[in-house]
């Protein structure tokens, strides 16, 4: 029998003391602290799993002891990411990493002024145009592992590979100089950060992306008038068509949230894959065989993977909505959980297995709905093509080092490990 109790917790805005019943005060005050502390790992911590796994709506504590609900079934995710009772313009405390909500052009805004974003950009993130782009890719990956093997045959993987390789595929979109990443990157760094810099490094970081990409739109305007526009996407932005063409600050904040959406996600996901496969007996010998296999083995890579160091983005319900079985008022924070959601019973077959052979996976790692990630195809090419390069060209890799020595990222918005220190044997060296 469906339970539809009301959820009554407080708003987005209460503090801890919020609410006049004692015993109520007193359980609120024993919740869990969100988000979670840092821990290392491939998979969803055990624990962590457990904790989402005992119900499907989780209270937590949020920062100044606002109140929150943990969403953690597959079903009650996808509700949430799709459900426009489910706000996150509503939500008014800021992200939960370093980027301000005027820097994110798509994460933290509702229908229409999510949609008319997204439209403006959705045609340079295709499926179609992501198979297009497919072999300039690969020729980036081999680009960057012809120059690691000149180095020898032990390398930072992170520093060598799975950072610039899917940066220099968005400085390829954007038109920006590879050259310029030397510059760009410590402030990314710094902007995908979950508390790990101080407020007036945050500051900085923003500043210097907004005015980096505010030049480059300045130099695109340039261009365009002197009548030699160039092909990448800040250029279409600014020739679109009147009615619909997006202000200068939106291409802005586009330019550097496509830069660090493309890279930094991709980058500690593929070095996150990369550690999984080698930790795994004999899947990188199996997959060299059969190149074919790669596309599902990435599929559920992207289930399995911890992904997000914050957990997720915060949403508001504008009224009240049955969410779980349980009627949720208006005004409660929910916080859906993809992580959560790819460990679910209910839907996937053996779900605390690493499985590289599964068939059905419904897996959130890319989200859903109308938050489904923009620039997902493209991310599934550079994660095919990036790992497949790797296992044919590095022969007998695995880690230089024990994994039990790896640095793992902290205070960040994406999980991961900060090096990856690999060594192989070249085809053709002696056994």
């Amino acid at each position: 029998m469906t339970d539809r109790t009301a959820h009554r917790p407080a708003g987005p805005d209460a503090g801890p003391d919020a609410g006049s019943d004692p015993a109520s005060a007193s359980s609120a005050a024993a919740c869990p602290h969100f988000p979670l502390a840092d821990r290392p790992g491939v998979s969803l911590d055990r624990e962590y799993l457990a904790l989402f796994r005992g119900e499907p709506l989780v209270p937590v504590r949020m920062a100044g002891g606002r109140s929150a609900l943990l969403v953690t079934r597959h079903a009650d995710v996808k509700t949430v990411l799709s459900d426009p009772r489910f706000s996150r313009e509503a939500w008014a405390n800021g992200t939960l990493f370093a980027r301000k909500s005027t820097s994110l052009a798509l994460v933290t805004s509702d229908a229409p002024t999510h949609t008319r974003r997204r439209s403006e950009v959705q045609f340079r993130f295709t499926h179609r145009r992501a198979e297009q782009d497919r072999p300039r890719i690969a020729e980036i990956a081999e680009e960057l592992l012809d120059r690691l093997e000149s180095g020898g045959q032990t390398a930072d993987l992170i520093a060598e590979f799975t950072t610039p390789y899917p940066y220099r595929v968005i400085c390829d979109m954007l038109g920006v100089p590879i050259a310029d990443l030397d510059l760009l990157l410590p402030q990314v760094t710094v902007m995908m950060s979950a508390g790990r810099f101080p407020a007036d490094q945050v500051d900085a970081a923003h500043r210097a992306m907004y005015a980096y990409f505010f030049e480059q739109v300045a130099q695109r305007r340039q261009a365009i008038g002197a009548g030699e526009p160039g092909d990448d996407l800040l250029t279409s932005l600014l020739t679109a068509p009147e009615g619909s063409r997006l202000s200068d600050e939106e291409i802005v904040v586009f330019g550097f949230g496509l830069m660090m959406a493309g890279g930094e996600t991709t980058a500690t996901h593929l070095a996150m894959c990369v550690l999984q496969v080698l930790r795994t007996p004999g899947l990188a010998d199996s997959l060299r065989r059969d190149p074919s296999t790669i596309p599902a083995v990435v599929e559920e890579l992207l289930r399995w993977v911890w992904f997000g160091g914050t957990g997720g983005q915060p949403h508001v319900t504008l009224e009240a909505v049955e969410l779980a079985g349980t009627v949720v008022e208006a005004g409660q924070v929910v916080v859906p959980l993809t992580d959560s959601a790819n460990r679910d019973e209910d839907v996937f077959a053996d779900p605390d297995e690493f499985r590289p052979d599964r068939a059905a996976n419904p897996h959130l790692g890319f989200g859903y709905g109308r938050h489904l990630c923009l620039g997902a195809a493209h991310a599934r090419v550079e994660l095919q093509e990036g790992l497949a390069a790797i296992l044919r060209r590095l022969d007998r890799l695995e880690l230089a080092v024990d994994e039990t020595e790896l640095d793992w990222r902290t205070r960040m918005f994406m999980r991961g490990v900060w090096t990856l220190p690999v060594r192989w044997r070249t085809t053709g060296d002696a056994t």
